[in-house]
């Protein structure tokens, strides 16, 4: 009996814990379209450590262009590259390497912030320009 009053419990718990930084699918590339600065990253949803960024992500006519990135105590910007939304994620081509993406999924966009939230888990917060 105690069994399954614990199962019961548990089961309660995961169904009735609010879904915190879940996947919102991406219907266009529209919806990213603009200048994104990104304020700081985390490296999960449990981390509590807020690592600072300087970088703005450009999206126009499905290319980003990822400007001011920090490097051994200066920036530099990187090319554009191509994005496209697919299966309701974010995919962005590495640059140099055309064929293979680094895949973003949406958790949380409105007209002022966008959160993404990368393939290992560690997560994006950013703030319209």
């Amino acid at each position: 009996m105690k069994k399954n009053y614990a199962a019961v419990m548990l089961l309660g718990l995961v169904l009735g814990a609010p879904a915190v930084f879940a996947d919102t699918p991406l219907q266009s590339k529209d919806e990213v379209n603009g200048s994104w600065k990104l304020d700081h990253t985390k490296k999960n949803a449990a981390s509590e450590e807020n690592i600072k960024r300087e970088d703005t992500w450009n999206f126009k006519d499905g290319k980003v262009t990822i400007l001011h990135i920090p490097r051994e105590g200066t920036f530099y910007d990187q090319p554009p590259v191509n994005y496209e939304v697919e299966d309701g994620k974010l995919k962005i081509a590495i640059l140099g390497r055309p064929d293979k993406f680094d895949v973003y999924s949406l958790v949380e966009i409105n007209d002022k912030n966008m959160t993404l939230k990368g393939k290992f888990g560690d997560l994006y917060f950013f703030n319209k320009k």
